[in-house]
């Protein structure tokens, strides 16, 4: 009997994924540390781009060890972890300066689909500001115009 974990399947390349996609970032430190990023773009094949708070401890997280692994589980039956290199691309983000724009250049792509299930949805929010939310839709807008940026 095989005793040794089974590694999971790759996938050559990103899928599509909705825009109102939740993922969970997740980042070494002196503690593993995970957030919640909305509405993670992806940019290409093996490239995904996401904006965090500037205010927040991410970023310092993310120069000290840019190791990364994005979690994706959201409609479409999309349930992946994309591991990788973090970097910033744009210190202060085009129209939202409180925002750092992150890429991640993807270097594997764990596929977590099961043939015992679909992923219908992945987690939803309801808004209760509403200029968070037209904030929020402006970032997301700005970050496919990065996508060629290296």
């Amino acid at each position: 009997m095989n005793t040794q974990p089974q590694a999971h399947p790759q996938l050559a390349t990103l899928p599509e994924w909705p825009a109102r996609t939740i993922a969970v970032l997740a980042a070494a430190g002196p503690a593993p540390h995970a957030i919640p990023v909305s509405a993670p773009v992806r940019a290409g094949d093996r490239r995904i781009l996401l904006s965090l708070q500037r205010s927040r401890g991410s970023l310092a997280r993310l120069r000290a060890r840019p190791s990364v692994a994005l979690l994706v589980l959201t409609a479409g039956n999309i349930a992946l972890t994309a591991r990788g290199t973090a970097r910033i691309v744009q210190e202060l983000m085009d129209g939202a300066p409180e925002y750092a724009t992150v890429a991640i250049d993807v270097e594997e792509i764990d596929d977590h689909r099961q043939p015992e299930f679909v992923v219908e949805a992945g987690v939803d929010r309801r808004w209760i500001d509403e200029d968070e939310q037209r904030a929020l839709g402006r970032r997301a807008a700005a970050l496919p115009a990065l996508a060629g940026r290296r």
